[in-house]
C-alpha cells in the first residue's frame, strides 16, 4: 500500500513496494527492452555476450545457407542451435532490462512529485506581508518566498525566518512531520513537501532544473552507470577467458580437418558445433548477469530509501573497512534522559525529585519530560495543582542557561553547574563542595549533570544520560567480525566520549571533534589504504563527507552536506549507514558467488560437447561421455539449452542478491566455493542429462 503526499501525489514510498520479478508492470517493458538491446552498439558493452551475439548471427546465416543451398549439417540442428543462442542473448538482455525497469519506476514516481504550483515571492525577505504569486518554475536562486500552513513548498531552499511543521512524506515515505527552522542543521526544505503549521520565509538555493527532486531523478536514471573498478577487473578476467577459448576454438577447425584427412575417416567438426562449443565454454552465465547485478545493487539501495549517485558508491560501500559514526542519533537515542537524582547533603532524594519535577513541568524538551517521568516512576509524583500554586514558569534562555518556576515568591531553577553556581553566588550564598564533587562524578560517567536550586538552596544534581541504542553493541561486534573498524565521532569531552564508547562497544572514538579533525582523521585512514564511510547532516560535516569514500548525507540536513555526499538517505536515519554497508557487501557477494558458479559450470560442458564434436575423428573421446548422452547432436543441443536456461534460473538471484551474512572474508570464500563452486560443477551435469533425456523422449534430436 502506497503512502501519498497531502496533495495526493504518490510519494517515494510507492517505489518501496518490492515488486516481484513477474509483475506485469516490469515484465512486459523488460521483454520489449530485451529486443531493443539487440542493437550492436549496446551488445558491444558486454564483450562476453557480444561473442554470443556474433555467434547467433553466424548460425542464423548458416541456417539460411542450409535452406537455400547445401548446409554443413541438417538445417533443423542449425536452426535449433541458432534459436537457443538468440535466447541466451535475449535472456541476458532481459535480466538487465528488469533491473533497469525498477529504476525507471523509481524515476517515474519521483517525477510525480514535480507538480506545478504557485509561489508567494517576496519583494523583500524582511517584509512577509508584501508578496506576489508567481509560478514555482519562475523562482531563481536567491529569491525569497513565503509558505504558510497548507502551502506546498515550491522550491528547494534554506529557511531564513520562522519555524514550522513540515510533512515530508512525499519525499521520505514517513508520515511523521518534521520541524524546519532558521539556523542550524534543520533549515533545509525540499520542493514538493507541504507546510502543516505556522509559516516560513525561504531563500531559494537552486535554479530551475537543479532541485533535489531533479537530482534524485538523474541519480535514479543513472542506473545505466559506468563500471566500477572491481567490475572492470572482473570484465578483464572474463574477456581474457573469452579470448583464450576463442583462440582454442578457432584452431580446432584446421586441426579437425587435418586429423580427418590424415585418418581418412570421420568427418570434420562443423562451424555450428564450434560456435556452440565456444558459447558454452566462455563464462556466459556471469557475462549475461553482470550488468543486472550492478543495477540491482543500486535498486536495493533505492528500496532502502537511499539515493546513490552511482554504482561506484554502492560498490565502495561493500569494500568499506572503517565506519565513522556520529554519536548523537546514531549510537545514542539522540536525547539525554534523566537516569538518577543525586541529592545534596541534608536533602532526601524525594525532595530533590519534587523540586526537579516542578522546575520541569513546562519544559517540553526531551530532557525536561524525562525528569518529570523519572520523578513519577520513583516517587509517584503526579497531578500537580499548578493553578493553586500560582506557578509562573521561567523558560530557558541562552543568556541565563537556566529554566524553572516561580511559586508565589519561591524561585526554583535548574541548569548547568556553571550557570547555577553563578546564580547562587549572586544571591549571596555558597555553592556546596559536595555538589561540585557530584558534578565531576556524573561527568566522569559520561553523563550530563543538571543542578537544581530551591530559593537559593542547592538541592542536588539530576544525572542526564545519553542512552545507547538497544542492540547497537551487537551490530558493532558483527561489523568487527567482518573486519570493519567503528569510530565514534562526538563533540563531547574525552571523559564523556570514553564512557559512551565503552558502553556502545565501538573500536575507537574522536572527542571534541571539529570539521578539521574529522577531515584529518579520514585522510589518515585513507593514507593507510583503507576505505572510509561517514554519515553527516551539517555544514560542518561537508568537508569530511566530500573526502570520505562513502558519504551518506541526511535529507533533513543542510544543502552543503547533501551536495558533498555521494548518497542521500531520504529517511534521515543515521544508523542507515550500517544497512548501506550490508547492501554494498551483498552486491559484491552476489557477483563473486555467480562468477564462481559461472566458471565452475563450464566443466560439465567439456564432458558434453568435446566428446560429441570429435568422437567421429577420435573414438577414444567416447570415454569422456560420462553422462552417457543419447547422441552427439543431443549432447551439443542439451549443453546449449542448459547454457541459456541457467541464466533465466539465476535472474531472480542476481536481482534479489545472495543472502547477506556477517562473516569474515576467508569463511565467505570457503562458503562460496562449497555452495556455488561445487554446485556449479554438479548442477550442469544433472541439468544437461535431464535435457538430453527430454529431447530423446520427445524425439527432437
Amino acid at each position: 500500500m502506497s503512502i501519498e503526499s497531502p496533495s495526493g501525489v504518490p510519494g517515494l514510498a510507492v517505489t518501496r513496494k518490492n515488486k516481484s520479478l513477474f509483475d506485469a508492470s516490469l515484465l512486459w517493458p523488460a521483454i520489449i527492452d530485451a529486443f531493443k538491446k539487440l542493437d550492436p552498439r549496446i551488445q558491444w558493452r558486454s564483450p562476453v555476450m557480444f561473442v554470443v551475439y556474433v555467434g547467433s548471427i553466424l548460425t542464423t546465416l548458416l541456417f539460411i545457407q542450409s535452406v537455400v543451398g547445401k548446409g554443413e549439417t541438417s538445417s533443423g540442428f542449425i536452426f535449433a542451435t541458432s534459436l537457443w543462442l538468440w535466447f541466451t542473448v535475449l535472456f541476458a538482455n532481459f535480466a538487465e532490462a528488469v533491473a533497469e525497469g525498477r529504476s525507471k519506476a523509481q524515476a517515474a514516481s519521483l517525477r510525480g512529485l514535480k507538480q506545478s504550483s504557485q509561489a508567494k515571492k517576496l519583494a523583500s525577505p524582511q517584509d512577509r506581508t508584501q508578496w506576489t504569486s508567481v509560478p514555482a518554475t519562475a523562482l531563481l536562486k536567491g529569491d525569497c518566498y513565503l509558505v504558510q500552513s497548507g502551502d506546498v513548498i515550491p522550491a528547494d531552499g534554506d529557511v531564513i525566518e520562522g519555524v514550522a511543521s513540515v510533512d515530508e512524506s512525499a519525499i521520505t515515505g514517513e508520515s511523521a512531520p518534521v520541524i524546519r527552522e532558521s539556523g542550524g542543521d534543520f533549515s533545509s526544505v525540499t520542493g514538493g513537501t507541504r507546510v502543516l503549521s505556522d509559516w516560513l520565509v525561504v531563500r531559494v538555493a537552486v535554479n530551475p532544473g537543479e532541485a533535489f527532486i531533479d537530482r534524485m531523478i538523474a541519480m535514479v536514471e543513472s542506473a545505466k552507470r559506468k563500471k566500477t573498478p572491481n567490475e572492470v577487473a572482473l570484465t578483464i578476467l572474463l574477456v581474457a577467458l573469452t579470448i583464450v577459448f576463442l583462440i582454442v576454438t578457432v584452431t580446432l577447425l584446421p586441426f579437425s580437418l587435418f586429423s580427418v584427412a590424415a585418418a581418412k575417416s570421420g568427418s570434420p567438426v562443423t562451424i555450428t558445433v564450434l560456435i556452440a562449443l565456444l558459447v558454452c565454454l566462455i563464462p556466459t552465465t556471469i557475462g549475461g548477469l553482470l550488468s543486472a547485478i550492478g543495477v540491482a545493487g543500486m535498486s536495493r539501495m533505492m528500496r532502502a530509501n537511499v539515493i546513490a549517485t552511482s554504482g561506484r558508491a554502492v560498490e565502495a560501500a561493500g569494500d568499506v573497512d572503517v565506519l565513522l559514526l556520529d554519536k548523537t542519533g546514531t549510537i545514542t537515542l539522540g536525547n539525554r534522559q534523566a537516569s538518577a537524582f543525586v541529592p545534596a547533603s541534608g536533602v532526601t532524594e524525594a525532595q530533590l525529585a519534587d523540586v526537579a519535577q516542578l522546575a520541569s513541568l513546562s519544559d517540553e524538551t526531551p530532557e525536561g519530560r524525562s525528569i518529570v517521568v523519572l520523578a513519577k516512576q520513583l516517587f509517584n509524583l503526579r497531578e500537580r495543582d499548578l493553578a493553586g500554586m500560582q506557578a509562573s514558569f521561567v523558560p530557558f534562555t541562552a543568556q541565563t542557561r537556566m529554566s524553572g518556576v516561580d511559586l508565589d515568591g519561591r524561585e526554583i531553577r535548574k541548569g548547568s553547574s556553571e550557570a547555577i553556581k553563578t546564580y547562587v553566588q549572586t544571591l549571596g550564598k555558597t555553592f556546596p563542595p559536595d555538589i561540585l564533587r557530584a558534578v565531576d562524578d556524573v561527568a566522569r560517567r559520561g553523563s550530563t549533570p543538571l543542578v537544581v536550586v530551591d530559593d537559593g538552596r542547592v538541592m542536588g544534581v539530576v544525572e542526564l544520560k545519553d542512552i545507547v541504542k538497544g542492540g547497537i553493541k551487537e551490530r558493532f561486534a558483527e561489523l568487527r567480525r567482518m573486519g570493519i573498524k567503528t569510530v565514534m565521532i562526538t563533540g563531547d569531552n574525552k571523559l564523556t566520549a570514553a564512557a559512551i564508547a565503552a558502553e556502545a562497544g565501538v573500536d575507537d572514538f574522536l572527542a571534541e571533534a571539529t570539521p578539521e579533525q574529522k577531515l584529518k582523521l579520514i585522510r589518515e585512514y585513507q593514507a593507510q589504504g583503507r576505505l572510509v564511510a561517514m554519515t553527516g547532516d551539517g555544514t560542518n560535516d561537508a568537508p569530511a563527507l566530500a573526502q570520505a569514500d562513502v558519504a551518506v548525507a541526511m535529507n533533513s540536513g543542510t544543502q552543503a552536506a547533501k551536495e558533498a555526499g555521494n548518497m542521500v538517505d531520504l529517511d534521515s536515519n543515521p544508523t542507515k549507514l550500517l544497512e548501506i554497508v550490508e547492501i554494498g557487501k551483498q552486491m559484491l557477494m552476489t557477483r563473486g558467488s555467480l562468477t564462481t558458479f559461472s566458471i565452475a559450470n563450464d566443466i560439465a560442458k567439456y564432458f558434453a560437447i568435446i566428446p560429441a564434436a570429435f568422437v567421429s575423428t577420435y573414438p577414444q573421446l567416447k570415454a569422456l561421455d560420462i553422462m552417457h548422452l543419447t547422441s552427439p547432436a543431443s549432447a551439443i543441443m542439451s549443453a546449449v539449452i542448459f547454457n541459456a536456461l541457467i541464466i533465466v534460473v539465476l535472474i531472480p538471484l542476481a536481482l534479489k542478491g545472495v543472502p547477506y551474512r556477517a562473516v569474515g572474508a576467508a569463511r565467505l570464500l570457503r562458503r562460496n566455493l562449497l555452495i556455488y563452486g561445487l554446485g556449479g560443477i554438479i548442477v550442469p551435469f544433472v541439468g544437461i542429462k535431464l535435457i538430453d533425456m527430454l529431447l530423446a523422449t520427445l524425439n527432437l534430436i
